[in-house]
């Protein structure tokens, strides 16, 4: 009977390692899963919808093939095309084709790519649940040729590639991708997506350990049988030995003897036999222990009572790598005092301060180009909190970055101070442009406004708004004054005195001392007014807000005596044509000012944060 047993254990755990094996490797399911679509469209757009890249959970692999495609044909308004494996042939003439290798993929939110496509026709690419495969349907417009999407600001991913392009994602459905060829050829024609699956198998594991543990139980049953079979058998022939004189037993009572050892016979047997259930009750409780702990390793869905985080203009990455470029665009044009190519990076007051600048490099050639736009360290984040609609531009962030540390002539590092960048994106498919670059000169045990997280953004307020202390265009109205008038100001006492160093610089005690400096065949006259460009003002986390806005601060050198001349200093020498004048010169200064500004109702002054002055214009009246 025993041999029995350790058969039918023996059996059992060649099935259950078999069945175990087998499922881990000849009925192991699928590890991924791929979709591919074969497009015959003239679209030079092709987008891919963002449900159909979350088709199936996990990371998103694309595989993009460019090559030869149809010359430009009618077609229907709109069509679908089955995916998977299957291939439609070109319906034009394989003589007249076009060959293109050119491909570039982007990511971004589906409305900014939308917004980026506009009005051009394009390949809306989505997923069938029914037939679980890709479809392409065309969307037609009134545009064929875009421009060509690489290195726009407005993705938060982009590649380019030859013939082939493979890039690996893991996007959530509100994120779409974007592919084309160069913008005026048809978009690659061939496309897959791959995503992994769980193929794991736990009760494998359960039939490996069951089985395993069964061999052993078998080993023990065939290893007791044999023991068993050999007492029985006994030896064939036995010695006589002499008999033993029997000892006289001690005599005890009946109540005192009591068994004492181990159990022999039977009951010995009975425990030995219960000791393989034992063993095979606990490998079967640790084979279920392990599949029971099993748990998927595919993203599960945030929970639907979460409130949605709002859109923002961009996100901290996207922030850091437009920066970069910033930067990087700007030092060759810095190089190179190439006007054009600062204009593809800068506007407003910074365009203006840095045209001027350029043009008295070009004659002075110790003149420092200020300031230098750097693309290291970005400090803070606070980019535009978006309407719900989302597709909504110009779009506005601000930032403060911070410049690597330089060596003087001592070899002692020396850091300069952050600066502070409002970045202004006009339209989908332009890029984002620098209108105030702002020296943060705020003291560092200075109190500093508290703002929103990047993630959250902060809100624009107008000029006019009735949410501040004093309004936007108030405060540029009476700064203007107070740099004037100083103390004699009737906005003396909204600004916070302490801590200014741009009215020490120029303030109405900086005037009269140059002022008093000129010889008596001069005279100097100093006006200001508050500059044409736009006034930003950034919600602050108490309400109040941070507000840029500019001032051009105008000085007039005339002569006071018949035949007297006036001379100008070198940068508004280059400016203005004339080093020498007898009729008078006037220089224009242009300043760049951060203000944080309290909330309605508050009592706390308005604190200078920043400035940039520098001369913008000059000429011999």
């Amino acid at each position: 009977m025993r041999f029995v047993v350790a058969i039918v254990f023996f059996v059992v755990a060649v099935v259950g390692v078999g069945l175990g094996v087998a499922q881990r490797t000849l009925w192991a399911p699928p590890d991924r899963v791929t979709a591919e679509l074969q497009l015959d469209s003239t679209a030079t757009v092709t987008v891919i919808d963002g449900t159909a890249l979350n088709a199936y959970d996990g990371r998103q692999t694309l595989e993009i093939i460019g090559g030869v495609v149809a010359p430009p044909a009618e077609e229907p308004e709109s069509s679908e095309t089955p995916v998977v494996g299957e291939t439609t042939a070109p319906t034009a003439d394989p003589n007249a084709a076009t060959e293109t290798d050119a491909i570039v993929a982007a990511y971004g939110r589906t409305s900014d790519v939308l917004a980026w496509v506009g009005s051009a026709t394009y390949n809306l690419v989505t997923f069938d649940d029914e037939t679980a495969s890709l479809v392409s349907e065309r969307i037609a417009g009134s545009e064929m040729i875009v421009p060509n999407p690489a290195g726009s600001d407005l993705w938060f991913g982009d590649l380019e590639g030859e013939g082939e392009l493979g890039l690996t994602v893991n996007v959530p459905d509100e994120v779409s991708m974007l592919v084309v060829s160069d913008g005026t050829l048809p978009a690659p024609q061939a496309l897959s997506i791959t995503w992994p699956l769980d193929n794991s198998t736990p009760f494998s594991t359960v039939l490996i350990l069951g089985g395993v543990g069964s061999l052993v139980i078998g080993l023990l049953f065939l290893l007791w049988a044999l023991l068993h079979m050999r007492r029985q058998r006994g030896p064939r022939r036995k010695s006589p030995k002499m008999p033993k004189v029997p000892r006289p037993s001690r005599y005890r009572p009946a109540s005192t003897r009591t068994r004492v050892g181990r159990p022999k016979g039977r009951r010995a047997a009975r425990r030995v036999a219960l000791l393989p259930v034992l063993a095979l009750g606990a490998v079967i409780l640790t084979g279920c222990t392990g599949a029971g702990s099993a748990t998927s390793v595919m993203p599960t869905s945030a929970p639907t009572d979460v409130a949605e985080t709002p859109e923002v203009a961009v996100t901290e990455n996207q922030l850091e790598r437009i920066v970069a470029r910033v930067g990087s665009t700007l030092e060759q044009a810095d190089a190179d005092r190439d006007v054009a190519l600062a204009e593809t990076r800068l506007a407003g007051p910074a365009l203006e301060l840095r045209q001027a600048s350029y043009t008295i490099k070009s004659k002075v050639a110790d003149f420092a180009v200020a300031p230098v736009i750097p693309s290291g360290d970005v400090q803070l984040i606070l980019p535009e909190r978006l309407p719900e609609e989302g597709d909504v531009w110009p779009r506005r962030v601000f930032a403060i970055v911070q410049a690597p540390a330089t060596e003087d002539a001592e070899g002692e590092a020396v850091q300069t101070p952050p600066l502070a960048l409002l970045l202004v994106q006009d339209d989908p498919r332009s890029q984002y442009k620098v209108h105030y670059a702002i020296t943060v000169t705020l003291a560092e045990d200075g109190e500093r406004p508290e703002v929103a997280p990047a993630s959250l953004g902060a809100p624009l307020l107008p000029s006019t708004t009735p949410l501040l202390s004093v309004t936007p265009d108030d405060v540029a109205l009476g700064y203007a004054d107070l740099l004037l008038k100083g103390e004699e100001s009737e906005s003396f006492d909204l600004f916070q005195a302490e801590g200014d160093t741009l009215v020490e610089q120029i303030g109405a005690a900086a005037k009269a001392a140059r002022r008093a400096a000129l010889p008596t065949t001069a005279a100097i006259a100093f006006s200001n007014v508050v500059g044409d460009h736009e006034i930003f003002s950034f919600v602050t986390n108490d309400g109040g807000a941070l507000v840029m806005l500019t001032i051009a601060e105008t000085e007039r050198v005339t002569p006071t005596e018949a035949g007297a001349a006036v001379n100008a200093p070198a940068a508004v020498a280059a400016l203005a044509g004339r080093a020498q004048s007898t009729t008078g010169i006037q220089a224009t200064y242009g300043l760049q000012i951060l203000f944080s500004v309290p909330p309605v109702g508050s009592d706390a002054q308005v604190v200078l944060l920043g400035y940039t002055q520098g001369l913008i214009a000059a000429k011999e009246i």
